[in-house]
């Protein structure tokens, strides 16, 4: 019966063809909001994971990598005074403004990290090194960043609040969809950035009525740097303490020592910090269920197009499907032609609408530096509910044959 499935199904191309586009679009639908939900979540945790911190140390209110309060630069001496730790390190994080040397502004997020780090990694680098952070006022943004920064290449210059900077490098797959800009910088450059403040200027005049009319004007000017950032300071402020824990420590237990240790503090392993990153982002924000309905939407649509075609097919060959039944055929030998020009109609449908999201994927990629991912599992699973939704629709197609009358064969 696979052949009378088969020629049914190709019997009318033009028809064919206009079903298929219509099942790859709903595929395509749907393997596009899943891969853009699952390279969002993957991009706001990226630098979570790429890192080789065992725990991270923050202020007790830290909603998320980038949504906390600051902790004093003491505490990375503290914890590393602290039974099962083996190395700390600083990370500093906040949001701010790049200013082009055009004038142009635009916020960005702000990592300061040792450029020698051995815990907290950044992608690869495009262009540049790590050690180009030791000099005074440098950035490495991500390549994707560039046109949101309004600079076209590497020692392209701009101002962070009062401060010149200097682009000495560029890095690739480390920008959260979800965020600013990120910029990359060491420690000294980003405390001295951050710190940078305010000028004000105040103008007064005298009423008619008598009295002054006092207004206070606060901007950032670009103000010469000094030759070099000074080091971090006990003193400064910082975001988090990254974590070492000694070979064979047990890293919960480790936390736990940390946070008995140190109260006001809180402090999270990989796992937990990575996952409280996605959580916030994928279930406070809404962000899930908006990509979850596309989704849904998409399977809406793939199976009323796909159900409307083989509910025809069907309609056109009553008398085939009568004359089976004349000849003996049984109910479901009939439901089989029909589940299978369903099954080919979700394979046929699958594969182009797979490489279709694949090439647009590394186009959003390359362009825009947004990754929409598609893993194995993913393509595995669209594959199982595309057949499924075809299989589903078919049921609507079978409901026309179930009461067949082979009469119907002999009719004028």
């Amino acid at each position: 019966m696979a052949s009378v499935a088969r020629r049914n199904l190709f019997e009318d191309l033009p028809r064919f063809l206009v079903a298929q586009a219509g099942i790859v679009f709903a595929v395509s639908l749907v393997t596009i909001q899943n891969g853009i939900l699952n390279g969002f979540t993957r991009s706001t945790t990226v630098l979570i994971d790429r890192s080789q911190v065992d725990v991270w140390v923050s202020a007790q209110e830290m909603v998320n990598l980038q949504l906390t309060l600051p902790i004093p630069a003491a505490l990375v001496n503290e914890v590393a005074n602290i039974e099962g730790v083996e190395r700390t390190e600083p990370l500093i994080t906040r949001s701010t403004l790049w200013r082009s040397s055009t004038g142009q502004i635009s916020p960005i997020q702000m990592f300061g990290f040792d450029p020698n780090s051995q815990l907290f990694r950044i992608g690869p680098l495009s262009a540049g090194t790590l050690n180009d952070l030791n000099q005074p006022y440098t950035l490495i943004p991500d390549k994707a960043n560039l046109d949101s920064l309004r600079v076209q290449r590497v020692g392209d210059t701009g101002t962070v609040n009062s401060l010149p900077a200097r682009i000495v490098g560029l890095t690739q797959d480390t920008q959260s969809i979800a965020s600013g800009t990120f910029v990359f910088t060491s420690t000294a450059n980003a405390n001295a950035f951050l710190t940078s403040g305010f000028t004000s200027s105040t103008n007064c005049q005298v009423l008619p009525q008598g009295g002054l009319d006092c207004r206070t004007i606060t901007e950032r000017t670009p103000q010469a740097p000094p030759q070099a950032p000074r080091p971090l300071r006990a003193s400064d402020t910082i975001t988090y303490v990254l974590v070492k824990a000694k070979p064979g420590q047990d890293v919960q237990a480790l936390k736990q020592r940390i946070e008995a240790t140190l109260p006001g503090i809180r402090a999270f392993t990989r796992q937990e910090m990575a996952q409280r990153n996605r959580n916030y982002w994928v279930q406070r924000t809404g962000i899930g269920f908006i990509l979850g309905l596309g989704a849904t939407v998409g399977v809406v649509v793939g199976m009323v197009v796909v159900g409307q075609i083989l509910y025809s097919s069907v309609a056109d060959h009553l008398k085939e499907f009568g004359t089976l039944k004349a000849m003996g055929a049984s109910d479901w030998l009939i439901y089989r032609i029909i589940l299978e020009q369903a099954v080919w109609m979700g394979i046929i449908g699958f594969i182009p609408s797979l490489g279709l999201c694949l090439a647009l994927g590394a186009w959003t990629y390359a362009t825009q530096g947004i990754t929409i991912l598609i893993t194995p599992l993913t393509a595995t699973g669209v594959l199982a509910l595309t057949l499924g939704m075809c299989v589903g629709s078919a049921l609507f197609a079978i409901q026309k044959v179930m009461h067949v009358d082979p009469a119907i064969v002999f009719k004028a």
